[in-house]
């Protein structure tokens, strides 16, 4: 079965949507294609309580904005070396939706199929700041438990390495 729309890729989610595909698939990955800078000064998005951590891969480098011509192959390597199964949903996550589109078009091309990219990104109008965490709200409820843990200090390295300790949590996120 072809999970390529005439997009190029499965499709576009809405990021409540993007949560619920993560929730109830259990093979799903959520994959961060925002910058470094925006990983340390922004944040980094909290999905365990649906039992999963985020891949951190930049779709561009910062300064530069460079788009990293070895994303697909070095996503793709990372994820056979975890173990992710062919036919597991990847679902690609910036701020926009833009750089996390042409992600999810790459990893297609790559053969990792079903991959989605979230329209509307962490810039989405339901996500919502408390307590230095962005949750979903939705008719007046958290509907949403993908967080974003704000940074209070510096981030070793992201290449290859597994990090923690994100402000005050002890939190576990893959970097590529």
């Amino acid at each position: 079965m072809s999970h390529e729309s005439a997009t190029g890729y499965a499709r576009d989610l809405l990021a409540i949507d993007a949560y619920w595909l993560l929730a109830s698939d259990a093979t799903s990955i959520l994959i961060d294609v925002r910058t470094r800078a925006e990983w340390a000064y922004v944040g980094a998005p909290d999905i365990r309580t649906i039992g999963k951590i985020p891949y951190f891969l930049e779709w561009q480098s910062y300064p530069s904005m460079q788009v990293d011509q070895l994303f697909a192959s070095r996503l793709g390597a990372t994820l056979e070396s975890a173990g992710v199964e062919p036919g597991a949903a990847l679902v690609f996550l910036c701020r926009s939706g833009a750089r996390s589109r042409h992600a999810a078009i790459a990893m297609t091309r790559a053969g990792w199929t079903p991959s989605y990219n979230v329209s509307d990104g962490l810039g989405a109008t339901g996500w919502l700041e408390a307590e230095g965490r962005r949750l979903w709200v939705e008719g007046g409820r958290t509907a949403l438990d993908a967080v974003l843990v704000r940074r209070t200090r510096p981030l070793p390295d992201f290449r290859g390495v597994l990090l923690s300790s994100l402000s005050d949590l002890t939190y576990d996120c893959r970097h590529v």
